[in-house]
């Protein structure tokens, strides 16, 4: 069963900022990442998956946060 960021993290005791250290991506994306805010690009998946020691298959990439749609006409 493939894990989130923030499982890996938890399992290995690593901070956003020790992530954001070893993979050399931005601090906010790694963040963004972390809470599931933030689909990375392959080559993000790259750095993060090589930072945590494990195969791209073993982490979940997913979305956590719920995509709304928001309706209405506009201000007026």
């Amino acid at each position: 069963m493939a894990l989130s960021v923030s499982e890996l993290c938890e399992q290995q005791q690593l901070s956003v900022e020790q992530l954001t250290e070893r993979s050399g991506l931005d601090p906010q994306r790694v963040l963004s990442i972390m809470l599931g805010r933030w689909t990375p690009s392959p080559g993000e998946r790259q750095k993060i998956a090589a930072s945590l020691g494990v195969d791209l298959e073993e982490i979940s990439w997913g979305h956590k946060t719920p995509i709304q749609h928001i309706y209405g006409h506009g201000p007026g």
